[in-house]
């Protein structure tokens, strides 16, 4: 388990975003708008190709946050879409601890593309202070 001060940072690399990545993800959300998995919906509207549901980047954040610290530390997470993620790139995930305060820390987190293209930004807050390493505990 982690303890984390302001500064550290993570970053995963999400699987490939691929059409069987995004009829895998439709199956398994309930979530088959045809934007995400029909190239023929996609021409009838105007759009080139399919693209990835914003909730699979969302996920890929949360996994990012469940590698960095276990669930029961997460105490809120939220994002704000700013991009569509194309079939066939890899989204790099990234997590920066922006403050400690009170002992919560206080995170940055963006999905970025490999051509700079930032998809997603959040944050989250999370307990800083790992409760198997703390020197603080009040039960012994």
């Amino acid at each position: 388990m982690t303890t984390l001060n302001a500064g550290d940072s993570l970053t995963i690399r999400a699987p490939k975003v691929t059409r069987t990545t995004l009829a895998l993800y439709a199956g398994a959300s309930g979530d088959h708008n045809p934007v995400h998995i029909d190239t023929d919906a996609c021409a009838a509207v105007g759009i080139p190709d399919v693209f990835a549901n914003g909730m699979l980047s969302m996920a890929y954040l949360g996994r990012l946050l469940t590698d960095w610290v276990p669930q029961g530390r997460i105490r809120s997470f939220g994002v704000r879409f700013s991009a569509i993620t194309p079939v066939n790139v890899t989204p790099v995930c990234t997590g920066t601890v922006a403050a400690v305060e009170d002992g919560l820390a206080h995170l940055d987190l963006a999905v970025t593309l490999p051509d700079g293209t930032v998809t997603l930004r959040g944050t989250a807050v999370v307990t800083a202070l790992d409760p198997a390493t703390s020197n603080d505990r009040t039960d012994t």
